[in-house]
């Protein structure tokens, strides 16, 4: 079974963010359940969460494109989505992962939250250490 998922590709590893100001943030999700029915953006660690864009069409167990746009002060961040489905499954953090299965390289598949680091200079590295 193929549960919600979610990942950030810009800005993302090997990346660079140019210069601080309003950025999209650009996306891919799916769900084997059915469709994706939202996806959040956290630009802060997971901390708070805002509501990104869906582009159409939204079809039952295919890639969706999504959009945040984030207003970047320059400062060190981690920058995380996550997919809920239209079964209401939330995709999980690292930890709800461990928690549920006990391991990362279970028979189960990993498809918990990425997070993309986003250093002060622009670059960006992965960020998958919750804090």
């Amino acid at each position: 079974r193929l549960d919600a998922k979610s990942i950030i590709t810009s800005p993302s590893g090997g990346q660079t963010v140019p210069e601080p100001g309003i950025r999209e943030i650009t996306g891919v999700a799916w769900s084997g359940r059915g469709h994706i029915d939202r996806v959040e953006v956290s630009t802060d660690g997971g901390e708070t969460w805002g509501l990104a864009s869906l582009d159409q069409p939204v079809l039952d167990k295919a890639f969706t494109r999504f959009r945040y746009l984030w207003d970047w002060n320059g400062e060190e961040t981690v920058i995380v989505s996550r997919a809920v489905d239209s079964t209401g499954y939330r995709q999980p953090t690292r930890t709800e992962m461990l928690e549920q299965h006990g391991s990362l390289s279970t028979f189960y598949h990993n498809n918990s939250q990425f997070r993309w680091r986003v250093h002060p200079d622009g670059s960006v590295t992965s960020g998958d250490v919750e804090a």
